[in-house]
């Protein structure tokens, strides 16, 4: 958003235009720009509220009822933590007991949010001048929130019990892969780790070779997609925790917790049952205690598949029941799946070379029953697996 935009979204004209519109009823782009320019809107403003309506619309997802008194940019939307997440993050803050927070690169004010939300204290930094001026709209309604806008590295943090950090990792629409350009860089972000309270979000596929002793690493999921990684210090590290999976999803929060990377469970005999792992769970590395916790053993000791004899719920790890054994080769698999009457397939994938949605193409099936395909290895050699979802 440049500075012509920004001005333009932030009159009183704009803005109560853009309160009135309903985002779900917006319809046709040419049709929405036509009626809002035939009664006295100019283009600017026209642009402007619309661009921040479909805004609204997507940010939904993240920030429900919310989203429709906030203010976004395209990129501010992109890489902000949603409103559940950063929840559970604040509230890490205000059961630590730590009261004045600094949001460090706070984007659009996501975070900050949810740290207001629970009246602590929070300075909002950000760089870029108009976020900058979208997280203050973003705040207003919280009297103990303020935003700077300012670089992060430099800000005075003398007056603020702990800080959060979300490193800006693109540059200009450029993915930046070394770590030492990140704003701030990710040594700033450790260094103050030592030395202050931190929580820093991450990637989930950071490389594990750059996290430090010390801190606690929690993989987060949502809705089976693992959305981020956050490294704990100070008070914000649970005692006896360096690694950890947290799960949201219809369930509400679980957690798998260890003091590090779980020792890999044994592969043995194949069950009636499979158990896919959650994403963080797999990133966490504590694959090996989630088996243990399922009775269970791993298919293949390079793939993340466990198998038991017994249906136990977790929200660690979805469950299928195996069905049958069916063909590797392609040709005779397409001729077992159409004699079961099989025209909805879901596939599974892992530890093989195969594109999913190229394959159901080829298998060109029909049929008004539903499974789920499992390819993987199993003690090295490739299966396919008929299952159906528990």
């Amino acid at each position: 958003m440049d500075t012509a935009e920004l001005h333009e979204l932030l009159t009183p004209e704009s803005l109560a235009l853009l309160d009135d519109l309903d985002p779900d009823s917006l319809g046709d782009a040419v049709a929405a720009v036509s009626r809002l320019r035939a009664v006295g809107h100019s283009p600017a403003r026209v642009a402007a509220v619309l661009s921040q309506a479909r805004l609204r619309r997507r940010a939904r997802a993240k920030f429900g009822p919310f989203a429709d008194r906030m203010l976004f940019t395209e990129a501010g939307l992109e890489q902000s933590t949603r409103l559940a997440v950063a929840s559970l993050h604040a509230g890490r803050f205000a059961a630590a007991g730590l009261d004045r927070v600094a949001d460090l690169g706070c984007g659009i004010g996501a975070d900050a949010l949810a740290l207001a939300g629970l009246d602590l204290a929070v300075l909002a930094v950000e760089r870029d001048e108009p976020t900058a001026a979208l997280a203050a709209y973003n705040l207003a309604p919280f009297p103990r929130a303020r935003v700077e806008c300012a670089d992060a590295t430099a800000v005075d943090l003398s007056e603020v019990d702990a800080a959060w950090l979300d490193p800006a990792r693109r540059s200009a629409g450029r993915r930046l892969d070394d770590p030492g350009d990140w704003e701030p860089s990710l040594d700033f972000c450790f260094e103050l780790g030592r030395r202050i309270p931190v929580g820093i979000k991450l990637g989930p596929g950071v490389d594990r070779g750059l996290l430090p002793e010390g801190f606690e690493a929690q993989w987060i999921s949502a809705d089976r997609e693992v959305v981020e990684l956050v490294l704990w210090s100070g008070a914000l590290a649970r005692p006896g925790v360096g690694r950890a999976a947290l799960v949201l999803g219809p369930h509400g929060a679980a957690e798998l917790v260890a003091e590090a990377d779980s020792a890999d469970a044994e592969p043995g005999e194949q069950g009636e049952w499979l158990y896919e792992p959650d994403g963080a769970v797999i990133r966490a590395r504590l694959i090996g205690d989630l088996a243990r916790q399922l009775d269970g053993r791993m298919l293949d000791e390079t793939i993340a598949w466990i198998t038991a004899d017994t249906a136990i719920d977790t929200p660690f790890a979805q469950r299928f029941r195996v069905v049958d054994e069916l063909p590797v080769d392609e040709k005779k698999l397409k001729r077992a799946l159409r004699e079961r009457g099989i025209g909805t397939l879901e596939i599974k994938k892992r530890g093989v070379d195969v594109d999913p949605a190229q394959l159901r193409k080829r298998l060109a099936l029909s049929g008004a029953a539903s499974a789920t395909l499992v390819l993987t290895r199993r003690a090295g050699k490739r299966v396919a697996l008929l299952a159906e979802r528990a």
